[in-house]
C-alpha cells in the first residue's frame, strides 16, 4: 500500500506573521484549498470558548445534543473552522456567515454579499480529522475515511459497488481489501458528494478504475446523464490511518492546482505538502 509523503522542510508556519491570519487569501477559479484539523489535538477550553462565540444560536443549541465528548468537540471545532476558513476568503466576520441547504441538504453559502465571488466549500470528518475543501465556480466533494482500526465485511461491496468494482475487489489478496474497499468508497463518496445529491444517487451506477498504480478514472452510467469528463480526481494519505478523496468539476482546460493546509482554528497555519496516491492525470505532487 503506497503512503503520502509529508516533509517536515515543507510545513510553512505563520507564526512569524501572527496577523496573517487575518489577511484575505487570494483563491483563483484555477485553484482547489483544502484544509485539514486534526481536532483531538484541540483540547484547550479557552479556545473551545473562543468557537462557541462565533456560533450561530442554533449551532450553539446542537452542540450539547451529542452524547459523547468528542462528538461535541468535533462538532463544535467543524463549524469554527468552516466559519473562520471562509473569512479567509470574504470579508465577513466568522459569526456572521449564514448558510441554507439545498434540496438534498447539502450545506451552501447564503450571505447574498458572498454570490459574486462564487465560493464553494465542503466538509468531511472522521475519527480526529476533519476536512475542509474551498474553490470557487465549481462543483467540489471532499471526503475522508479513517482506516486505523476498522473492518467492514466486503459483502457491503456487493450490494452499493459497481459490478466492476466488486469482481476487482474480490480478487485482490486478502490483507489488501479492506484498504481497497476504502479506497473506493472514498472516492466514491468525493463523487457523491460533489454532485450535490446524496445517497439518491445509486452507488453501483458508476465505477472507479485504476489503470495503473498512480490513476484513476470514472466510469458512468448514462442513465445518470453525466460525462465523465466533467470531473477530476485526487487521493491522498495525510497520515497513514486516513484517505482524503476530493472530486474536482472541471471548468477549464487547466488542471486546477490544490493547496493544502493543515490548521487549529484562530490558532496556527502550516501549508502541507503531500504526495497524491492517484489522480485523474499522472501528477505527483501538490502545488504550494
Amino acid at each position: 500500500m503506497a503512503t503520502a509523503t509529508v516533509a517536515p522542510s515543507a510545513l510553512v508556519s505563520d507564526d512569524h506573521d501572527p496577523e496573517g491570519r487575518n489577511r484575505i487569501i487570494p483563491l483563483t477559479s484555477d485553484e482547489i484549498h483544502l484544509w485539514l484539523t486534526f481536532y483531538d489535538e484541540i483540547n484547550e477550553e479557552r479556545l473551545h470558548a473562543s468557537y462557541r462565540e462565533l456560533l450561530s444560536p442554533a449551532e450553539k443549541a446542537q452542540e450539547p445534543r451529542f452524547y459523547f465528548e468528542r462528538d461535541r468537540r468535533r462538532y463544535l471545532i467543524t463549524r469554527a473552522l468552516v466559519r473562520t476558513v471562509l473569512s479567509r476568503y470574504f470579508s465577513i466576520h466568522p459569526k456572521q456567515w449564514t448558510f441554507t441547504t439545498n434540496a438534498y441538504g447539502r450545506p451552501e453559502i447564503a450571505n447574498p454579499q458572498a454570490k459574486d465571488i462564487n465560493l464553494v466549500f465542503n466538509i468531511s470528518h472522521t475519527h480526529s480529522l476533519i476536512a475542509l475543501g474551498v474553490t470557487r465556480s465549481r462543483a467540489l466533494g471532499v471526503d475522508v475515511v479513517s482506516l486505523s482500526g476498522r473492518e467492514v465485511s466486503i459483502d457491503i461491496a456487493n450490494h452499493y459497488f459497481a459490478p466492476q468494482e466488486v469482481a476487482v475487489l474480490a480478487s485482490a489478496p486478502p490483507q489488501e481489501q479492506q484498504y481497497r474497499f476504502f479506497e473506493y468508497w472514498s472516492f466514491k463518496e468525493a463523487y457523491v458528494k460533489a454532485r450535490g445529491m446524496g445517497l439518491s444517487l445509486p452507488l453501483d451506477k458508476f465505477s472507479f478504475h485504476y489503470p495503473d498504480d498512480r490513476v484513476v478514472e470514472i466510469a458512468i452510467d448514462p442513465e445518470l446523464g453525466d460525462d465523465a469528463a466533467r470531473w477530476q480526481f485526487w487521493q491522498m494519505q495525510p497520515a497513514p490511518e486516513y484517505l482524503v478523496a476530493i472530486c474536482g468539476e472541471r471548468i477549464s482546460e487547466q488542471s486546477p492546482s490544490l493547496i493544502v493546509r493543515q490548521a487549529i482554528p484562530m490558532l496556527s497555519e502550516n501549508e502541507f505538502a503531500l504526495e497524491f496516491l492517484r489522480t485523474s492525470k499522472i501528477e505527483s505532487e501538490c502545488y504550494i
